[in-house]
């Protein structure tokens, strides 16, 4: 092999581990975003398994933080026993990346059947800081600026509602843009419009979807770099050995 060749395939090896860095990270930071809307809804959800692919997708992570140190390193110098490992470890990442993704689509066409009925736990709002269902609701729709399961129209319908005199909805319901919102039904202009229940969908979704194309770009990446070790290992000097002869 050329000189000129051995070195383009260094360079592609030193920016294709560069780039295994940036995806760990970004994989890994996906995981802890599944797993923190979890955290934040889980009162929504009937178990706790769509959280299986954040754990392969941190688990992945950790071995492609590592692949990238171990690949950088091998564009520096050759050592078949690391060129050896980083292709094992490459394997490692591909099977972790894979159930990730696969655990990610069967979460997500499946969404709809893991979040419980949203109506029976908006029919548990007490309005107390103190009661974790009620704490659960009015942080969902603060953060995913909604109201009710379908609409502000699904409160009137709760017993809260009724004990409070029948005229607001929790100010939790209240657009951002209009700071004067008390929650009064009779301005409901000043009230997010969107139910949480597709606003939940969707913020899952979104993640689950990132993880799943996340794992298809690390795939073609390792592609690249099995390609490229495997053209560095062809043709490799590797040390002789003889037979020694007794006296």
């Amino acid at each position: 092999m050329s000189n000129q060749k051995r070195k383009a395939l260094k360079t592609t090896l030193q920016l294709m581990s560069q780039l295994l860095w940036v995806m760990g990270l970004v994989i890994g930071l996906s995981g802890v975003y599944l797993l923190m809307k979890y955290r934040q809804s889980s009162l929504f959800f009937s178990h706790i398994y769509i959280t299986l692919p954040a754990g392969f997708a941190l688990a992945s992570a950790a071995f492609l933080l590592v692949s990238g140190f171990l690949g950088s390193w091998l564009s520096l110098r050759d050592s078949p026993f690391l060129q050896g490992l980083f292709v094992y470890l490459l394997v490692v990442v591909f099977c972790l990346e894979s159930t990730a993704s696969a655990l990610a689509y069967f979460h997500s066409i499946k969404l709809d059947s893991e979040i419980v009925p949203l109506s029976g736990v908006f029919q548990k709002y007490t309005g107390s800081r103190q009661d974790p269902n009620s704490h659960a609701v009015d942080a969902a729709q603060q953060e995913l600026q909604c109201c009710g399961v379908h609409d502000y129209r699904d409160w009137l319908k709760t017993s809260w509602f009724n004990r409070t005199g029948g005229l607001c909805v929790p100010h939790s319901c209240c657009n951002s843009t209009f700071p004067s919102c008390n929650g009064s039904v009779n301005q409901p202009w000043q009230l997010n419009q969107q139910g949480c229940q597709v606003k939940l969908e969707m913020a899952f979704q979104f993640v689950l979807s990132f993880m799943i194309w996340g794992s298809l770009l690390v795939v073609l990446v390792e592609v690249v770099l099995i390609l490229t070790v495997s053209q560095l290992m062809r043709n490799q000097s590797f040390m002789e050995y003889r037979m020694l002869h007794k006296n």
